[in-house]
């Protein structure tokens, strides 16, 4: 949180015109439940997709026996011919899951003004580079863009760049289209993005494969709902020590997955399980570590800010892998490639694989980020100038998915990798009184308007 002042400037600039608004759509609530694949059977989306890759599936565990559910998760997900996220990626009232931006223009405006708060606070520097990890169909940068723009201002001594890591070739049109207007080219010289183009607003905007691939330099990172979709290893104390949950072909159904024990030990589980684990049941994510040491790399040597927003927990729960299909529950193992896998995030596992090379703040619920960061002042707003009693119902509507606890309110978390000095001021040979204190960083801490 930059100082009141300026903080009240950033808030003032956006409670103007009320702007488009979009309709609530249903979100399934991202309760846990058993991973013994208890969902119902999915509508049919289309026998040959699904038999292909189920198909695919059986063929590899004949000829290698078992998987682990992360191989299982990467082949379901990201398959390059038949893989969830690379042929769809189901977002939106038409898919199979709704997230916080495809709800409410509000909730990117306010983490547009968290970025913003945060490039005042560290100096306002000449140049910072906006780099969303799995931007699903665009919406939340699209709506960050704009904050940036009623804001041109304020940044226009600042050179922004917009930097999109997106494995799937459909959502990634999607995005195109709706920053760029569909006008973009593809396979530019810079040989590190498959595809750049110009927003809207003028701003620059590249899309990547890997987060390796994004330049180096001064970066604001955005995860919204990303590590929640990374493979994940999953083990279970036994009488005989830890094993791995590993899928397999049912024996008595033999066109069908189950799950099943690992006979002995794996390397997954004598790398992966603390040895002062006190569950039964543990979930890891290795590749959401390796994101996390990156950032934190990244930070630690070019400053910015990354923020986290999932579900997930801080090391408390055991086994909440599952799938979505048409805004329900699905079978995790039934139709592999046709819906969305996840699991929720272990924000202290997130934290551990920092190493110590950043700061971080959370995880915190989503309604008391959001309400730090002034969405009640912003709904007052909207509210004053809807017109309609229909945008007026549909306002109230959103702010209730967003905030209310038994939505999504506390399903969802943030968390946020900063530099150590943003905290805490390097230790220099100064008098006490001659340090002016540190802004607190928004959205962690109250929001105080007099």
């Amino acid at each position: 949180m930059v100082p009141l002042p300026a903080r009240r400037a950033l808030l003032a600039a956006l409670l103007g015109p009320a702007g488009r608004r979009r309709l609530p759509r249903h979100h399934a609530p991202a309760a846990a439940r058993p991973s013994s694949g208890a969902g119902g059977r999915p509508e049919a989306e289309g026998p040959s997709r699904a038999t292909a890759m189920l198909r695919h599936l059986l063929l590899k565990l004949r000829a290698t026996g078992p998987v682990t559910v992360a191989e299982y998760m990467r082949e379901a997900l990201t398959n390059p011919g038949q893989g969830y996220y690379t042929r769809r990626g189901g977002i939106g009232e038409s898919g199979d899951f709704v997230t916080s931006p495809e709800i409410s223009q509000v909730f990117g405006e306010l983490i547009g003004i968290w970025y913003i708060s945060e490039w005042i606070a560290t100096g306002k520097p000449k140049a910072f580079q906006l780099v969303e990890l799995g931007p699903g169909r665009g919406t939340l940068t699209d709506d960050i863009l704009r904050v940036f723009n009623q804001l041109a201002s304020l940044l226009s001594k600042c050179d922004v760049s917009v930097h999109l890591v997106e494995v799937s070739p459909k959502l990634s049109e999607i995005q195109a289209l709706m920053l760029t207007g569909g006008k973009v080219q593809s396979n530019p010289e810079d040989k590190s993005a498959y595809m750049k183009g110009i927003s809207k607003t003028g701003i620059p905007v590249f899309w990547y494969r890997d987060i390796q691939d994004v330049p180096p330099g001064y970066s604001f990172y955005l995860a919204h709902e990303f590590f929640d979709a990374l493979p994940i290893h999953k083990f279970q104390r036994t009488e005989k020590g830890w094993r791995e949950v590993l899928v397999d072909i049912d024996p008595e159904v033999p066109d069908q997955l189950r799950f099943v024990l690992s006979p002995s030990s794996t390397p997954a589980t004598e790398n992966f399980i603390q040895p002062e684990e006190t569950r039964d049941h543990v979930e890891v994510c290795p590749e959401a570590g390796v994101i996390i040491q990156r950032l934190a790399c990244r930070i630690e040597k070019d400053g910015g800010a990354a923020l986290v927003a999932d579900y997930g927990h801080d090391g408390t729960k055991t086994d909440t892998f599952r799938g979505f299909q048409n805004h329900k529950l699905h079978d995790v193992l039934r139709a592999p490639g046709t819906a969305d896998l996840t699991a929720d995030v272990d924000f202290s596992y997130l934290r551990k694989m920092t190493q110590g090379r950043t700061a971080t703040l959370g995880p915190i619920k989503q309604w008391e980020f959001l309400k730090n960061m002034g969405i009640d002042l912003r709904l007052q707003v909207l509210l004053q100038n809807s017109r309609d009693t229909a945008t007026h119902e549909q306002l109230l509507h959103s702010y209730d998915m967003l905030m209310n606890p038994k939505k999504m309110g506390d399903c969802f978390n943030f968390f946020a990798l900063l530099p150590h000095h943003r905290l805490v001021r390097p230790d220099k040979k100064q008098k006490p009184e001659s340090k002016s204190p540190l802004p607190p960083v928004a959205g962690f801490g109250e929001l105080l308007l007099k």
